[in-house]
This record gives C-alpha cells, structure tokens and sequence, in this order.
C-alpha cells in the first residue's frame, strides 16, 4: 500500500506553552486505511490530526519542527486552502465551521469556491449520502447538534478529498444516528477508497469500524497497530484511560479469552463456552417501589402544558415542544433522551429559566420562570451548555468557577472554588483560559461552573460528549454523588452509558412530546420504544438479552454479579 499521511520527527507548541504538545512524532498512515486515534483528554490527538491539513503551522503558529507530508504535499511548504482538497476536516467544535445560511448553501460552499461547475450535484450526492437532504434548505441555526454535525461532514463530503478527519464523529449524534455515521464513513472507505481518520473515545466504535488504531499519550504516539491487535491489549488501553469494550469485558469475566468486535460475537463465544448467566444480578432493584418514594418527594421543577417553537427568518412559527407535562421532585436523576432535534436542549433551557414558554408554565423551586429574572432563578438552577465554550467569561477557569459565588457574596468562595476544582481534576489548569483547553477538559470546567452555584436543580446538555472514557466515568461518579448537594438533576444526553448507569428516570421525548417516563430498564427492553427514540443499549445490555439474563444487566458490575450468582451452573 502507498502511504498517504506521512510524519517526521514532528514536534509543536502551542504559544505561550510551557511545552510541546506534540513531542518528535513519526507516523505512516496508509492510503484506504480506517484509522481511529484515542488517547485520554489532552494527549495531543487533536493537534496531531491538524498537521494533516495544515491549521497546524499555519493557522496555529506556534513552534514547528520535523516534516509532515499528505499525499507527498509538504505541509509546511503548502497552504490550508491547497490542502482543503486533499484533507476534509470535521472540528470537535465543529458548529464554528457552519458559515452558509442555509444547509444546501453550506455543503454546495466548498466547491463554489473552487469553482467546480458540479457544485450542485456534489452538495445534493454529499446530503443523501449522509441522510441530510430533507433539511436543504433548513436555516443552519435550526438545527439541533447532531443535525448540524452531519451537515458539516456533508459540506466536507462534497469537496471528495482523499482523506477524512472527523473529530469525535458521536459527538451529539444519537445512538441510532452514531452506528448510521460509522457505516457511511466505512462505506466511503471501502467503496471509494478514502482514508477515514476519526479521533474516538468510544471503545465500541473502535473496535467495529476501525482498521487500525493510533495510541497517543502526552503528545507522542505509543504505537500503530491493527485494530484486532490494539483491541487484545486490554491492560495498557486501559492504563491509558481508554477501558475494554464491554462486551470483552464481559467475556473476560467468564474466564474467555478474545476481542470480538460486536454483540452477536460475543453472545456465540459465551454460548460456545457454555456461559448460561441466567441468576438475578444484585443489582436488581424495585424500580415501582424507588417510583413510589418519588412521588412522596418536593417538586423541584414543574411544567405544565408547556408549548414552545422559535420563528424562522420568513416569520412562521417552527413548533418544537408540544402540551408538556413534566415535574421533577427531588431525589431524581432524569436522563432526557430522544433522536436529533426532539426538542431536548430547549425542555432544558425552559426548565431552568433561560427560556420563557410560549405556551404553559414552569415553576422552578417554587418560582413561576415568567416572573422571575434570570439572575434570581440561576440560583435555582445551573444550566450547563452543549457547547462548552459559551460558558466561558473570564480569563481562567478558576475565575469563571469564582464568578457566581463571589458574585452572591459567599464567604467561604475561595475554599468552595478549591474544592470544586479538584472534584473535578482541574485544579493543575485553573488558570488556564478555559477555551484553550481540550473539549473534554472544558467539559468538566462547565461542570465546576455549575457545582459552585449549589443549585437545587442541575441541568446538563451532554455532559459526557468529548470525554475520554475515564473522564466520562468520573463525570457519572461526580453526578451520582450530586444528591447530597442538590436537589435533583437533568441531563440531556445521547450517551447510553450515562443513562444505564446513572439515571433512575429516563425521559423520552419524540417531536416534541414525551412519549415515555421510565425506568433504564424498562426503556432496554421495549424494542418498539428503542426503534421510536432512535436509541441503541450499550453493549453490555444487549448482551444480557441476547442471552436472556434477569433483570437486564445495566453495567459490567451487574454483569459480573449475574454470571457469579449462577455459580458453577454459568459453565457446561
């Protein structure tokens, strides 16, 4: 194979850094290759994926040192807008890169530029390939997250470039829509040959999708190698913050060896080991009796037939949420869940009061939001952002931590704001501009940010997208210990993990109308409920129902209490 990425003694600081965050880095990536490249927050996968199309040195610049080469083009001799049609580039913050109006406009942009007499077909090709086309003509600022993150891999789409980077390509796409994404990037890796680069957190992308995989620790690489191979060194990924997938997880716990890279080869390695884990997992709570004590519980937030929509720029009214009744009462921890453009991010933003309903009320910890400024219901409610750095204000994270305590006139605010940093592992970066960080490093800054209001209610857009698996993990632990500090807490998520592992209510919104109020493992094991919302179980989930496991395992834990409990009877 011809090598297509080519990487020499490469090394690059930022300004202003204290040191490289790419340190004498030599890589091969092959022409057709899939390759996915991991590493905990901060390791310098971003940064290394940007020296393929240039920003790094040119839009970057900061010290560069070595050769990068794509395509036999010398980076460092070439131009971003040369290298554009080599090189397509989806961003972790990939909403900035949206300069078009309207959908059409924004994938037809590329090649309008270059002049390519085509344009039209290219952006209408990149738009069905990608599943997009019925939102052409949609204003960008319409879309929901994950609409607008397929909208930018279609704008990239149309220039048909050689190469593909994509920037946590799950990142605020729903679970039905993550699978669907990775199939069209191996769909054009195989049938038009072009070589795919995501940076990937989620283990279970990797292993299915990936060719090969690229370790980075401390802006270096630690090796390359196919992904079969990656996926057996279970020990050093997960010393590297990146654990085993679940499924290899659980085949680890039943004493088999291997890496099978999905769910069906999973369950037939167990089968064929005579693994029958049919005992109840410890885990196996009454859910009727938690609903119960939550129905003895305050209300901390109600909604009551709650209308809302945004006007277009022709005037016409776009309806988003429909007659919504909702009350969260302390105690609970609800995950809202539901496709691209259910009306998530704005139930959020009406609950904690950023947002007046057109239509209905919403009483936040005994205030009606419409007559309420939102100065006085921030210290109700903390409203996390989906994109991080909208909530930066200051010149550092610990001054941005320190803004609403101080500003209610907190005498203890110095030792909380200590404190809230180290929860959340910050405190070596609190004096760092909080929009130089990485995007999972930002995320645990949001995180900080709302933790030293001490609301009762918590609200989080995706609070794990970006996040390393560790980081992901520490984020679930730190909402879970939340309870003695606030009242009650809602995210918004895609992340089914977080959902399996940390909510005890899940909220599922469809077009606007909440079509379900459950239990995570009620939602599991409704097929007809799943397809609906566009949701897929994490692995170890549909693992246990593939092999009939009572109650539903919710995580490896339940897992391996399920395969214990069944004792010497689990193997033929």
């Amino acid at each position: 194979m011809t090598a297509i990425i080519e990487l020499d003694r490469l090394s690059f600081r930022y300004p202003g850094a204290d040191r490289d965050t790419l340190r004498n880095v030599s890589l091969t990536i092959e022409e057709g290759d899939f390759v996915a490249v991991i590493g905990g927050n901060g390791s310098g996968k971003t940064t290394l994926c940007k020296t393929f199309n240039g920003l790094v040195p040119h839009y970057w610049a900061g010290e560069f040192a070595g050769e990068a080469r794509v395509a036999g083009v010398d980076t460092y001799e070439s131009t971003v807008a040369e290298l554009s049609g080599l090189v397509g580039y989806v961003y972790q913050d990939f909403q900035n890169q949206l300069v078009r109006p309207r959908v059409r406009d924004e994938v037809e942009f590329g090649p309008v530029n270059f002049g390519m007499e085509d344009f039209a077909a290219r952006g209408e090709e990149a738009m069905r390939t990608l599943g997009v086309d019925h939102l052409a003509d949609r204003f960008v600022w319409q879309l929901s997250g994950g609409q607008a993150h397929l909208t930018a891999l279609a704008s990239v789409l149309s220039m048909r470039p050689r190469i593909i980077v994509v920037d946590e390509p799950v990142a605020e796409v729903d679970p039905a829509g993550a699978h669907a994404l990775y199939e069209r990037l191996t769909q054009l890796n195989r049938e038009l040959g072009i070589t795919v680069v995501v940076i990937e957190h989620h283990a279970q992308f990797i292993t299915q999708y990936a060719k090969s995989v690229v370790l980075m620790d401390d802006g270096a690489p630690v090796w390359h190698l196919p992904a079969a191979e990656a996926a057996a060194r279970a020990d050093e990924l997960a010393a590297h913050g990146i654990p085993a997938p679940q499924i290899i997880d659980a085949c680890a716990a039943a004493g088999i060896e291997g890496a099978p890279r999905t769910v069906a080869e999973a369950a037939t390695l167990l089968r064929e080991a005579g693994v029958r884990p049919t005992g109840a997992s410890s885990a196996g709570t009454d859910d009727a009796g938690e609903g119960e004590a939550a129905e003895q519980a305050r209300p901390v937030v109600t909604a009551s037939s709650l209308s809302h929509g945004y006007r277009t720029v022709a005037g016409d009214l776009m309806p988003v949420l429909h007659d919504v009744d909702l009350t969260v009462r302390a105690g609970d921890r609800i995950a809202l869940v539901g496709g691209n453009g259910a009306g998530k991010s704005t139930l959020m933003r009406l609950l904690g009061g950023l947002q007046v309903p057109r239509e209905g009320s919403i009483v936040l910890d005994g205030v009606d939001t419409r007559k309420a400024s939102s100065s006085r219901l921030a210290d109700h409610a903390a409203y996390l952002f989906q994109r991080p750095e909208q909530m930066f204000l200051k010149d550092s994270v610990r001054a941005d931590v320190r803004l609403h305590p101080a500003g209610r006139g907190r005498e203890d605010v110095d030792a909380l704001v200590d404190h809230v940093l180290d929860r959340v592992r910050l405190t070596p970066l609190a004096d760092r501009d909080g929009r130089t960080l990485s995007g999972g490093q930002q995320r645990r800054a949001t995180l900080a940010i709302g933790l030293a209001m001490s609301p009762a209610l918590m609200l989080a857009d995706e609070p794990t997208a970006s996040l390393d698996v560790a980081s992901r993990d520490s984020v679930i632990a730190m909402l879970d210990e939340l309870s003695g500090t606030i009242a009650a807490a809602v995210v918004a998520t895609h992340d089914m993990h977080l959902v399996a592992e940390w909510a005890t209510r899940v909220i599922v919104l469809e077009r606007g109308r909440i079509v379900a109020d459950l239990p995570p493992r009620e939602l599991f094991a409704d097929d007809a409920l799943l397809a609906q919302a566009r949701l897929v179980p994490p692995q170890i989930v549909a693992l246990g129902r593939e092999l009939g496991v009572e109650p539903l395992p919710l995580s490896v834990a339940d897992w391996r209490d399920a395969v214990a409990l069944s004792g010497t009877e689990a193997l033929a």
